[in-house]
């Protein structure tokens, strides 16, 4: 095992123990809090999703595509749709929301599926990452958001009216998503000379999510779009991203 794949496997067993840790208090007590801000740790992760999506992923992934003799535009593509996929998944999540309420097992299952997308492919783009540096960074937003991530969703489904084993197995699903993303990108990086286009193929797909991930994700509550006029928050944004820019001139 080489020591970028003993790194992901250590981050992956991280990565589920927090997903884990972060559901504790409410199924245990059944919380009805909505939700746990954490507005600097998110501001910073919007930050470094943007810039790795957009500086690392799609970069690798154009060059990779151009260097397959392929001159169309393919991950940006690739990146728009997922983005645009993920963004019509949360407004039907809202549209639910308001229709059935927050009760509904369709909202809790619709946000299962949702975050368990994004935890996937956030740890598909960790597997992919080729430096410790770029995996460091990652890995740290993937925390930022992960917690949060899973407290909500914890919430939620115990809101629902779903029975206790199907709120314990979807949370479940949703913890182990990022650590098979992990080992889903990992085992891509290994068969590159194999298929050379599954490489970039899923770098842009990990590109589109991580671009959402640092905009649009929670729409009103996004940091992009209610916390881009508090100078205090946004300068971690700006500083998640000046990292990833920085980590480029290494790899």
């Amino acid at each position: 095992m080489t020591h970028l794949s003993t790194l992901k496997l250590i981050t992956s067993a991280v990565i589920f123990i927090i997903a884990i840790a972060a559901a504790w208090i409410p199924f245990r007590q059944r919380t009805k809090t909505s939700h746990m801000d954490f507005p600097i740790g998110e501001a910073l992760a919007s930050g470094v999703f943007l810039g790795a999506g957009l500086i690392h992923m799609l970069g690798d992934a154009s060059q990779d595509f151009f260097s397959a003799g392929l001159d169309y535009p393919f991950p940006y593509v690739i990146a728009g749709a997922v983005f645009l996929g993920l963004l019509w998944l949360e407004h039907l999540g809202r549209e639910v929301y308001e229709h059935q309420g927050a009760e509904s097992p369709s909202f809790a299952i619709l946000a299962l599926i949702m975050l368990s997308l994004h935890s996937f492919f956030a740890g598909a783009a960790l597997g992919l990452a080729h430096s410790a540096p770029v995996m460091t960074v990652i890995f740290i937003a993937i925390i930022a958001h992960k917690w949060a991530a899973g407290f909500a969703l914890a919430i939620q489904l115990n809101k629902s009216c779903l029975t206790q084993s199907q709120r314990v197995r979807g949370f479940m699903i949703f913890a182990l998503m990022t650590p098979l993303g992990i080992f889903f990108g990992d085992l891509v990086s290994h068969y590159t000379t194999q298929l050379p286009l599954a490489m970039p193929i899923f770098s842009s797909i990990a590109a589109g999510t991580f671009i959402y991930l640092g905009t649009l994700h929670g729409l009103s509550r996004a940091v992009m779009v209610e916390k881009c006029c508090n100078l205090k928050h946004y300068s971690f944004v700006i500083l998640g991203f000046v990292l990833m820019a920085i980590v480029a001139i290494w790899t």
